[in-house]
């Protein structure tokens, strides 16, 4: 089977809730960067030695996911004492292969720009994955594109407003398209869109443990609704961190990417779009 066969079937094949439940365990802010640093070290770190890698995050918010990644069994802590040192789970530690095929992904079909850490180039593209039904819409657009949207919500079986709310962010984040300038012209995937089966395999994989925990447990309400504001764009925390994110010479070198290659496969109007909205 060829790479852009197996592609597509990944994108309709997949389980879009198993995904998306997968995904928010990953996507609020600093979860990649933190489980990076664990994996580079090797060895149990305190709260403020993972902070004094991360130099541009404070050592409070690193505390918070760190502890917020225990609860959601990707690190552990060793020993029950105050402030005892954390290190992955071996689930946690299975996340290198998601994290190399969003890379992949991100590299092969996003311009983001300068020289991106590692780190960040994963966490951009969590955001633009996550969000619930996105995964939906996109296996409706990939099995029937050109599609208008009011029978993409048809076939996804979603309301027809927040349809448009999903199609208007997956457009901004380079995903989707329109085929026209028009109200009402259909929506397509853009390249970046169809190639995503790699990535939609991978999470569904390492998602195993992910289901068996959410669908014995009850669900935490709280905890949702702090994974879902990650989609939310920020405007001043994106000002204050992205120098440090992109040049900073304290963070682990390994956790850096080279600069990406121009990619023409975004539609340049999807890249002018998505620029202002961009954020966490």
């Amino acid at each position: 089977m060829s790479a852009t066969s197996s592609s597509s079937t990944a994108i309709g094949s997949v389980d879009a809730q198993r995904v998306e439940d997968a995904l928010s365990l990953i996507a609020p802010k600093w979860t990649t960067w933190s489980a990076q640093t664990l994996a580079q070290q090797g060895s149990p770190m305190r709260v403020r030695d993972v902070a004094a890698r991360l130099p541009f995050v404070s050592e409070q918010l690193v505390g918070k996911r760190l502890a917020q990644m225990h609860a959601d069994g990707l690190v552990t802590r060793v020993g029950d004492r105050h402030g005892a040192p954390y290190q992955l789970t071996a689930f946690g530690e299975s996340l290198s292969r998601v994290h190399d095929t969003l890379s992949d992904w991100s590299q092969a079909n996003l311009s983001l720009g300068g020289r991106v850490a590692g780190a960040e180039r994963v966490e951009d593209a969590v955001r633009r994955l996550h969000l619930r039904d996105s995964t939906a819409v996109i296996q409706v657009l990939h099995t029937g594109g050109p599609m208008r949207f009011v029978h993409i919500a048809e076939e996804a079986d979603l309301d027809n407003g927040w349809t448009r709310q999903r199609l208007n962010r997956l457009q901004a984040d380079g995903l989707v398209a329109r085929t026209g300038p028009r109200h009402g012209d259909p929506y397509v995937l853009t390249d970046a869109g169809r190639a995503l089966g790699p990535v939609y395999a991978a999470v569904e994989h390492w998602s195993g443990p992910v289901t068996t925990r959410h669908r014995s447990a009850p669900p935490a309400p709280v905890a949702a609704a702090t994974r879902t504001h990650t989609g939310v764009p920020l405007a001043s925390d994106n000002t204050r961190t992205a120098a440090a994110l992109r040049r900073s010479a304290a963070a682990p070198s390994a956790l850096f990417s080279h600069a990406p290659q121009p990619q023409p496969r975004v539609p340049a109007a999807v890249t002018a779009q998505s620029t202002p909205s961009r954020g966490r």
